[in-house]
Protein backbone atom coordinates (compact mmCIF):
# COMPACT_ATOMS: atom_id res chain seq x y z
CA UNK A 1 0.00 0.00 0.00
CA UNK A 2 1.33 2.95 1.04
CA UNK A 3 3.45 5.47 3.16
CA UNK A 4 2.14 8.90 3.28
CA UNK A 5 4.44 11.48 5.46
CA UNK A 6 1.86 14.48 6.27
CA UNK A 7 3.99 17.84 7.37
CA UNK A 8 3.56 21.37 8.30
CA UNK A 9 4.82 24.68 8.41
CA UNK A 10 3.04 25.80 11.61
CA UNK A 11 0.18 24.38 13.33
CA UNK A 12 -2.74 23.01 10.07
CA UNK A 13 -4.17 20.09 11.56
CA UNK A 14 -1.62 17.04 10.82
CA UNK A 15 -2.60 15.23 13.55
CA UNK A 16 -6.38 15.20 12.81
CA UNK A 17 -5.57 14.36 9.13
CA UNK A 18 -3.61 11.74 9.46
CA UNK A 19 -6.06 10.19 12.67
CA UNK A 20 -9.00 10.47 10.28
CA UNK A 21 -7.11 8.56 6.77
CA UNK A 22 -6.41 5.94 9.80
CA UNK A 23 -9.77 5.81 10.73
CA UNK A 24 -10.79 5.43 7.36
CA UNK A 25 -9.00 3.41 5.74
CA UNK A 26 -10.90 0.67 4.23
CA UNK A 27 -7.24 -1.60 4.92
CA UNK A 28 -4.99 -2.45 7.71
CA UNK A 29 -3.81 1.04 8.85
CA UNK A 30 -0.88 2.51 10.93
CA UNK A 31 -0.57 6.45 12.47
CA UNK A 32 2.74 6.82 13.45
CA UNK A 33 3.40 9.59 15.32
CA UNK A 34 6.14 11.35 14.99
CA UNK A 35 6.52 14.48 15.74
CA UNK A 36 9.91 15.56 17.26
CA UNK A 37 8.25 18.07 19.42
CA UNK A 38 5.89 15.82 21.45
CA UNK A 39 2.58 13.94 20.22
CA UNK A 40 -0.57 15.27 21.02
CA UNK A 41 -2.98 11.65 20.50
CA UNK A 42 -2.17 10.70 24.17
CA UNK A 43 -3.60 13.40 25.92
CA UNK A 44 -6.39 14.14 23.28
CA UNK A 45 -7.84 11.53 21.65
CA UNK A 46 -7.17 9.08 23.94
CA UNK A 47 -7.77 10.98 27.06
CA UNK A 48 -4.69 10.10 29.09
CA UNK A 49 -5.77 6.63 29.12
CA UNK A 50 -2.60 5.60 27.43
CA UNK A 51 0.31 5.80 29.79
CA UNK A 52 4.10 6.85 29.38
CA UNK A 53 4.69 2.99 29.09
CA UNK A 54 3.99 2.98 25.39
CA UNK A 55 4.73 4.93 22.65
CA UNK A 56 7.89 5.80 20.11
CA UNK A 57 10.92 6.86 22.38
CA UNK A 58 10.59 2.81 24.13
CA UNK A 59 11.74 2.18 19.76
CA UNK A 60 14.57 4.19 20.50
CA UNK A 61 15.67 2.57 23.46
CA UNK A 62 15.15 -0.73 21.69
CA UNK A 63 17.50 -0.15 19.06
CA UNK A 64 20.45 0.68 21.47
CA UNK A 65 20.50 -3.09 21.52
CA UNK A 66 19.99 -3.59 17.72
CA UNK A 67 17.78 -3.02 14.78
CA UNK A 68 16.27 -6.02 15.49
CA UNK A 69 15.33 -5.57 18.71
CA UNK A 70 13.49 -2.32 17.60
CA UNK A 71 11.28 -4.78 15.49
CA UNK A 72 10.82 -7.04 17.96
CA UNK A 73 9.51 -3.94 20.22
CA UNK A 74 7.43 -2.26 17.66
CA UNK A 75 4.54 -4.43 17.82
CA UNK A 76 4.32 -4.16 21.43
CA UNK A 77 3.88 -0.56 21.76
CA UNK A 78 0.99 0.20 19.23
CA UNK A 79 -2.63 1.00 20.62
CA UNK A 80 -5.11 -0.48 18.61
CA UNK A 81 -8.01 1.72 17.09
CA UNK A 82 -10.66 -0.85 16.81
CA UNK A 83 -11.35 -4.38 18.00
CA UNK A 84 -9.90 -6.09 15.54
CA UNK A 85 -6.45 -4.44 15.26
CA UNK A 86 -7.23 -3.48 11.74
CA UNK A 87 -6.13 -0.12 12.61
CA UNK A 88 -3.31 1.04 15.31
CA UNK A 89 -1.75 4.03 16.33
CA UNK A 90 2.07 4.33 17.61
CA UNK A 91 1.81 6.65 20.66
CA UNK A 92 4.16 9.83 20.02
CA UNK A 93 7.10 11.29 22.75
CA UNK A 94 5.51 12.76 25.86
CA UNK A 95 8.46 15.29 26.12
CA UNK A 96 10.27 17.05 23.86
CA UNK A 97 13.70 16.77 25.61
CA UNK A 98 13.35 12.83 24.09
CA UNK A 99 13.48 13.98 20.77
CA UNK A 100 17.60 13.61 20.43
CA UNK A 101 17.50 9.84 21.28
CA UNK A 102 15.40 9.06 17.98
CA UNK A 103 17.68 10.40 15.81
CA UNK A 104 19.85 7.35 14.71
CA UNK A 105 16.69 5.36 15.26
CA UNK A 106 14.93 6.87 12.42
CA UNK A 107 16.09 4.88 9.34
CA UNK A 108 15.15 1.52 11.22
CA UNK A 109 11.98 2.85 11.99
CA UNK A 110 11.52 4.36 8.43
CA UNK A 111 12.38 0.08 6.99
CA UNK A 112 9.54 -1.13 9.42
CA UNK A 113 6.91 1.75 8.03
CA UNK A 114 7.91 0.08 3.98
CA UNK A 115 7.61 -3.30 5.25
CA UNK A 116 4.35 -3.23 6.85
CA UNK A 117 3.22 -1.36 3.61
CA UNK A 118 5.11 -3.12 0.86
CA UNK A 119 4.42 -6.49 2.42
CA UNK A 120 1.79 -6.19 5.23
CA UNK A 121 -0.75 -4.15 2.92
CA UNK A 122 -1.01 -1.35 5.63
CA UNK A 123 -1.77 2.03 4.77
CA UNK A 124 1.24 2.92 6.81
CA UNK A 125 0.58 7.66 7.78
CA UNK A 126 3.12 9.27 9.46
CA UNK A 127 2.46 12.62 11.74
CA UNK A 128 6.22 14.34 11.18
CA UNK A 129 4.85 17.10 12.89
CA UNK A 130 6.15 20.76 11.80
CA UNK A 131 8.94 21.49 9.61
CA UNK A 132 12.04 22.78 10.92
CA UNK A 133 15.19 24.11 8.74
CA UNK A 134 18.70 24.43 9.66
CA UNK A 135 20.65 26.53 6.58
CA UNK A 136 17.88 25.50 4.83
CA UNK A 137 17.85 21.91 5.38
CA UNK A 138 15.56 19.44 7.39
CA UNK A 139 16.93 19.39 10.69
CA UNK A 140 18.67 16.32 11.65
CA UNK A 141 17.00 16.54 15.28
CA UNK A 142 13.86 18.32 14.89
CA UNK A 143 12.55 16.65 11.83
CA UNK A 144 12.19 12.73 11.40
CA UNK A 145 13.98 13.32 8.19
CA UNK A 146 14.74 9.67 7.02
CA UNK A 147 10.70 9.15 7.38
CA UNK A 148 10.18 11.93 4.81
CA UNK A 149 12.81 10.46 2.52
CA UNK A 150 11.47 6.83 2.27
CA UNK A 151 7.96 7.74 2.16
CA UNK A 152 5.69 7.20 -1.17
CA UNK A 153 4.36 10.47 -0.64
CA UNK A 154 5.02 13.81 1.02
CA UNK A 155 2.27 16.01 1.65
CA UNK A 156 2.51 19.67 3.14
CA UNK A 157 -0.71 20.51 5.18
CA UNK A 158 -2.08 23.89 4.67
CA UNK A 159 -5.23 25.68 5.60
CA UNK A 160 -6.75 27.40 3.17
CA UNK A 161 -6.00 30.73 4.47
CA UNK A 162 -3.51 33.51 2.80
CA UNK A 163 -1.60 33.33 6.08
CA UNK A 164 -1.17 29.31 6.27
CA UNK A 165 -0.05 29.49 2.32
CA UNK A 166 2.41 32.76 3.69
CA UNK A 167 3.88 30.03 6.26
CA UNK A 168 3.96 26.83 4.04
CA UNK A 169 5.76 28.95 1.02
CA UNK A 170 8.94 28.91 2.62
CA UNK A 171 8.89 25.49 3.40
CA UNK A 172 8.52 24.00 -0.21
CA UNK A 173 11.63 24.53 -1.84
CA UNK A 174 14.14 23.01 1.35
CA UNK A 175 11.41 20.06 1.25
CA UNK A 176 11.58 19.66 -2.87
CA UNK A 177 15.67 19.69 -2.58
CA UNK A 178 15.37 17.20 0.30
CA UNK A 179 13.34 14.91 -1.77
CA UNK A 180 15.31 15.16 -4.84
CA UNK A 181 18.64 14.62 -2.96
CA UNK A 182 17.87 11.62 -0.58
CA UNK A 183 14.07 11.13 -1.03
CA UNK A 184 11.87 9.26 -3.71
CA UNK A 185 12.00 12.28 -6.37
CA UNK A 186 10.47 15.83 -6.04
CA UNK A 187 7.82 14.33 -7.61
CA UNK A 188 6.67 12.92 -4.09
CA UNK A 189 5.94 16.46 -2.77
CA UNK A 190 2.25 17.50 -2.79
CA UNK A 191 -0.29 19.54 -0.67
CA UNK A 192 -3.39 18.22 1.50
CA UNK A 193 -5.82 21.29 1.29
CA UNK A 194 -7.81 21.51 4.87
CA UNK A 195 -10.72 23.43 3.85
CA UNK A 196 -10.65 26.21 5.97
CA UNK A 197 -10.44 29.48 5.04
CA UNK A 198 -11.22 31.11 0.89
CA UNK A 199 -8.62 29.99 -1.18
CA UNK A 200 -9.51 27.31 -3.86
CA UNK A 201 -7.37 24.75 -4.93
CA UNK A 202 -6.24 25.69 -7.88
CA UNK A 203 -4.65 29.20 -6.23
CA UNK A 204 -3.41 26.74 -3.60
CA UNK A 205 -1.52 25.26 -5.91
CA UNK A 206 -0.29 28.37 -8.07
CA UNK A 207 0.99 30.08 -4.42
CA UNK A 208 3.18 27.08 -3.42
CA UNK A 209 3.94 25.56 -7.16
CA UNK A 210 2.26 22.06 -5.56
CA UNK A 211 -0.09 19.86 -6.64
CA UNK A 212 -3.34 19.48 -4.53
CA UNK A 213 -2.87 15.85 -4.46
CA UNK A 214 -5.90 15.41 -1.49
CA UNK A 215 -8.32 17.99 0.35
CA UNK A 216 -10.12 17.48 3.57
CA UNK A 217 -13.35 19.91 4.84
CA UNK A 218 -13.45 22.28 7.86
CA UNK A 219 -15.76 19.82 10.07
CA UNK A 220 -15.20 21.23 13.71
CA UNK A 221 -17.23 18.77 15.49
CA UNK A 222 -15.70 15.41 14.01
CA UNK A 223 -12.04 17.81 14.23
CA UNK A 224 -12.78 18.43 17.67
CA UNK A 225 -13.57 14.90 18.75
CA UNK A 226 -10.64 13.57 16.76
CA UNK A 227 -8.61 16.27 18.78
CA UNK A 228 -9.60 15.05 21.90
CA UNK A 229 -11.72 17.93 23.14
CA UNK A 230 -15.43 17.54 22.14
CA UNK A 231 -17.76 14.05 21.66
CA UNK A 232 -18.43 12.27 18.72
CA UNK A 233 -20.84 13.53 16.56
CA UNK A 234 -23.95 11.58 16.10
CA UNK A 235 -23.39 9.48 12.77
CA UNK A 236 -19.32 9.33 12.68
CA UNK A 237 -19.31 6.95 10.34
CA UNK A 238 -21.05 9.33 8.19
CA UNK A 239 -19.08 11.83 8.64
CA UNK A 240 -18.11 14.46 5.56
CA UNK A 241 -14.37 14.55 6.88
CA UNK A 242 -13.95 10.66 7.13
CA UNK A 243 -15.42 10.31 3.80
CA UNK A 244 -13.43 12.83 2.56
CA UNK A 245 -10.18 11.02 4.21
CA UNK A 246 -11.29 7.57 2.57
CA UNK A 247 -11.42 9.43 -0.89
CA UNK A 248 -8.32 10.74 -0.14
CA UNK A 249 -6.61 7.75 0.62
CA UNK A 250 -7.68 6.09 -3.03
CA UNK A 251 -6.61 9.15 -4.75
CA UNK A 252 -3.14 8.82 -2.85
CA UNK A 253 -2.99 5.14 -3.31
CA UNK A 254 -3.57 5.81 -7.41
CA UNK A 255 -0.74 8.97 -7.58
CA UNK A 256 2.02 6.66 -5.52
CA UNK A 257 1.12 3.93 -8.01
CA UNK A 258 1.91 6.33 -11.01
CA UNK A 259 5.02 7.08 -9.11
CA UNK A 260 5.83 3.80 -9.10
CA UNK A 261 5.46 2.39 -12.30
CA UNK A 262 7.23 5.65 -13.66
CA UNK A 263 10.23 5.01 -11.91
CA UNK A 264 10.25 1.23 -12.54
CA UNK A 265 9.39 2.07 -16.16
CA UNK A 266 11.26 5.38 -17.03
CA UNK A 267 10.41 7.08 -20.40
CA UNK A 268 13.15 5.99 -23.02
CA UNK A 269 14.80 9.24 -24.59
CA UNK A 270 15.92 9.00 -28.23
CA UNK A 271 19.23 7.88 -28.48
CA UNK A 272 22.03 9.68 -30.19
CA UNK A 273 23.98 8.10 -32.92
CA UNK A 274 27.20 6.65 -31.66
CA UNK A 275 30.24 7.62 -33.40
CA UNK A 276 31.60 5.16 -35.75
CA UNK A 277 33.98 2.69 -33.77
CA UNK A 278 33.06 4.34 -30.31
CA UNK A 279 32.38 1.94 -27.89
CA UNK A 280 29.61 1.97 -25.97
CA UNK A 281 29.34 1.66 -22.27
CA UNK A 282 26.82 -1.23 -20.76
CA UNK A 283 24.29 -0.17 -18.78
CA UNK A 284 24.34 0.36 -15.67
CA UNK A 285 22.79 -1.68 -13.37
CA UNK A 286 19.46 -0.82 -11.77
CA UNK A 287 19.95 -0.79 -8.19
CA UNK A 288 18.43 -3.64 -6.19
CA UNK A 289 15.47 -2.94 -3.74
CA UNK A 290 16.51 -3.21 -0.46
CA UNK A 291 15.44 -6.50 1.39
CA UNK A 292 14.05 -6.00 4.53
CA UNK A 293 16.05 -7.88 7.33
CA UNK A 294 14.03 -11.05 8.83
CA UNK A 295 13.70 -9.97 12.25
CA UNK A 296 11.68 -6.69 10.44
CA UNK A 297 9.33 -8.70 8.51
CA UNK A 298 8.59 -10.21 11.26
CA UNK A 299 7.02 -7.40 12.63
CA UNK A 300 3.86 -8.36 10.37
CA UNK A 301 3.51 -11.80 11.80
CA UNK A 302 2.98 -10.56 15.62
CA UNK A 303 0.63 -7.72 14.22
CA UNK A 304 -1.53 -10.18 12.56
CA UNK A 305 -1.93 -12.40 15.86
CA UNK A 306 -5.04 -11.63 17.18
CA UNK A 307 -6.65 -10.00 14.00
CA UNK A 308 -10.07 -11.20 13.73
CA UNK A 309 -10.90 -9.69 9.66
CA UNK A 310 -8.75 -7.97 8.19
CA UNK A 311 -11.43 -6.85 6.04
CA UNK A 312 -13.76 -3.55 6.89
Amino acid sequence: MTVTALVSAKSAGVTTSALAMTLSSTRPSLLAECDPAGGTLRAGFFQAQITAGTGLYHLAVAERAGEDALARAFADHLVRLDASGNRQVLPGLTDPAQAPALERSWPALAQVMRVLSDEGGYDVVIDAGRLALESGRLHSTLTPAPLLHGADLVLLVVRATDQSLALARHMTEPLRNELTDRGTGPDALGVLLIEDGPRRAHEVSEALRLPVMAALPWEPDTAAYLAGTGSAPRKLNKSALLGAARTALGHLQAAASRRALHQQYPPTPAAPTPPALTAQPAPAALPAQAQATPQVAGVLQRLGQGRVDPRV
